[in-house]
C-alpha cells in the first residue's frame, strides 16, 4: 500500500505495527479491532474469495454481532503510525454479499485536518502505470516539490497550510484566511500532457469544492488549482476565473 507516498509491501508494514506494540496477524479473528484496506481502497471489491474481502466480510460480522472492528483504507494507517486520528470506514454491502467500504462524512466543523507535510515519493513498476492518475501524480518527485514550494511560500506568508480533514475529500492542500477556506490541488507537469494534468486538475477540485459545500452549506471555499510551473497555453487562467477555479503555479504562485 501507499504510505506517505511510499509503496510498502506488507512484510514492512507489519514490522511498521510492531514497533509501535501492536500484533498483526494474517488471518481474520475475534481478536482482531483493526483491519487495513489495501491500495484497492478507492475500488468495490470484486472477488470474494481473496484475503482482503474475506477480512472485510470478518468485520462486518464483527460489527452486526457488536464487536467494533475499526477499517482504515492506506491514508488512514499512514496516520495511525504517526499516532495521529484515522477515520474509520463504513461498511456497505454491494451485490453478490461483497463488502466494500465507504467514508465516512465529514462533520459540520472539519474541512481542514492537520499541519501539511510533504511526501518522500515512492516507486512504481511500469506494470502499475496504468491505474489511478491523480494518485500517480501524488507520489512523484515534481509533485511533492510543489507542494513543498507551496508551503513555504503560504508560510513565509504567516499562512499555516493544512492536510484535509479525516473524512473530507483528499485535496493536496487548505488553508484559511478568517472566513475563507482555500483547498487547493498540485498537479505536476513534468513528464505529462499539460492539457491532460491540468483538465484532470479542474475536475478533481471541482469536485472536491462541490463535496465540502454540500456538506458545508455556510462556509465560504475557494477552489484552487497549483501547477509545477506557469502553463505553456494562456487559455488556461481564464478559463479557471471563468469557473471560479484560482489558477496559480510555482515558483511565484500569482493570486493566492
Amino acid at each position: 500500500m501507499l504510505v506517505d507516498g511510499e509503496w510498502t509491501v506488507r512484510s514492512r508494514c507489519e514490522q511498521l505495527v510492531e514497533d509501535r506494540g501492536a500484533d498483526p496477524k494474517a488471518d481474520f479473528s475475534r481478536k482482531i479491532t483493526l483491519v487495513v484496506y489495501g491500495d484497492l481502497a478507492s475500488k468495490v471489491v470484486t472477488d470474494s474469495r481473496r484475503a482482503y474481502s474475506s477480512k472485510l466480510v470478518g468485520a462486518d460480522i464483527s460489527r452486526n454481532d457488536g464487536q467494533h472492528v475499526c477499517v482504515v483504507d492506506a491514508d488512514g494507517f499512514s496516520k495511525l503510525l504517526k499516532r495521529r486520528p484515522a477515520p474509520c470506514l463504513k461498511l456497505r454491502r454491494s451485490g453478490g454479499g461483497r463488502v466494500r467500504p465507504v467514508a465516512a462524512a465529514p462533520t459540520a466543523e472539519e474541512v481542514l485536518g492537520g499541519p501539511l507535510q510533504v511526501r518522500r515519493p515512492g516507486r512504481r513498476s511500469s506494470a502499475q502505470l496504468t491505474l489511478d492518475l491523480s494518485r500517480l501524480d501524488k507520489a512523484t518527485s515534481a509533485h511533492e516539490a510543489t507542494v513543498g514550494a507551496l508551503l513555504v511560500h503560504l508560510s513565509s506568508r504567516g499562512v499555516e497550510v493544512r492536510t484535509h480533514a479525516p473524512g473530507a475529500p483528499a485535496f493536496d492542500a487548505g488553508w484559511s484566511r478568517g472566513t475563507d477556506v482555500f483547498i487547493a490541488e498540485v498537479k505536476s507537469l513534468t513528464g505529462a500532457r499539460e492539457d491532460q494534468q491540468i483538465r484532470l486538475g479542474i475536475g478533481q477540485v471541482l469536485d472536491y469544492a462541490h463535496q465540502l459545500r454540500t456538506a458545508h452549506p455556510g462556509r465560504r471555499l475557494h477552489p484552487v488549482l497549483v501547477l509545477e510551473r506557469r502553463p505553456g497555453d494562456p487559455r488556461w487562467s481564464p478559463l479557471a476565473r471563468s469557473i471560479g477555479i484560482r489558477l496559480t503555479w510555482a515558483p511565484e504562485f500569482p493570486d493566492i
